[in-house]
């Protein structure tokens, strides 16, 4: 399998859809992610396809140097392959390239395969939201990865890289 990472569009929004509410208790309505592919700045939403099938996507909010994640799917016929570790690399390329040092993401505190693969990337927990979602009444965890613009930080992703599913369309290291 190769992966095609592309910017999402809306007409990609029938597909992310479906991935949306199979894989979240509580899924984005199809406003929400209008709304966020409506904004020309300060969002960066990527999808992973292979062929014409959606195999995950990803989205950011940036405010100046730092970047929030503030989704990521990956469908059900597809997780554990490495397409998650492929779109994580492929949109902290695309933030390096725009400037962005920092990140940060929640997560549920009961989803521990989430939170080792991003501990990979060098997340670490900072904070605890109590009741985040609302719906499960879950906890999340907030973490933060700090200097990702560095040369470092670099060659961590060239190594997370080789672990994922090659991909056409992301940025060069």
């Amino acid at each position: 399998m190769t992966l095609r990472i592309d910017k999402l569009k809306r007409r990609d929004l029938r597909k992310l859809l479906r991935i949306e509410s199979v894989v979240f208790p509580e899924p984005w309505s199809p406003e929400v992610f209008n709304s966020e592919l409506a904004l020309r700045k300060g969002r960066l939403y990527r999808g992973a396809w292979d062929g014409e099938e959606m195999a995950g996507y990803i989205g950011f909010m940036i405010v100046d140097d730092e970047a929030h994640m503030t989704t990521i799917a990956t469908a059900p016929a597809y997780q554990r392959t490495g397409v998650a570790t492929t779109m994580i690399v492929d949109g902290i390329r695309t933030l390096r390239a725009d400037g962005v040092k920092h990140l940060s993401l929640e997560v549920a505190v009961n989803n521990e395969p989430a939170q080792a693969l991003y501990r990979r990337f060098g997340f670490a927990p900072v904070a605890v939201r109590k009741n985040y979602y609302p719906v499960t009444g879950q906890d999340a965890l907030v973490m933060w990865v700090y200097d990702v613009d560095s040369e470092t930080y670099a060659e961590r992703l060239v190594e997370l890289a080789a672990t994922g599913v090659p991909a056409e369309g992301g940025h060069p290291t």
